[in-house]
């Protein structure tokens, strides 16, 4: 799959939508976001089944603030509508792959529950 071009108006359909998004944050005057862009695509050709969505900066200010994106670029990886990874900074094509795969291969149950935990943690403190 291509990537495709996401805005503050998709950016929630996105994640919400789909199992696996990762969200390259970047800009036209960003050197190393021009060097992440080919390995990026070329990695979005390899993974049908995950979605490589592209957020321009300059033109979704909004949605880079509501991310808190200090940094380009930035990488966000999203599985069943959770952030699971975010960092600064172009990745190698070796190192995106092994990210790739191994947000493919996280326990999201496990992931679920420990979000659940927190959540009743977090409520039992508060009352």
């Amino acid at each position: 799959m291509a990537t495709i071009d996401i805005t503050e108006a998709t950016f929630d359909q996105t994640i919400t939508e789909n199992g696996i998004v990762f969200v390259d944050f970047w800009a036209d005057w960003c050197g190393p976001c021009r060097q992440f862009a080919p390995v990026y695509s070329a990695t979005s050709e390899k993974h049908p089944d995950v979605v490589f969505a592209k957020v321009d900066t300059d033109a979704n200010q909004g949605l880079a603030a509501a991310a808190n994106i200090t940094s380009i670029p930035t990488l966000m990886a999203f599985r069943d509508k959770v952030l699971v990874f975010s960092q600064p900074g172009a990745l190698p094509a070796a190192a995106f792959a092994e990210l790739v795969d191994a947000v493919k291969g996280i326990d999201m149950a496990a992931v679920h529950a420990e979000i659940a935990a927190q959540d009743a943690a977090a409520v039992d403190s508060a009352e």
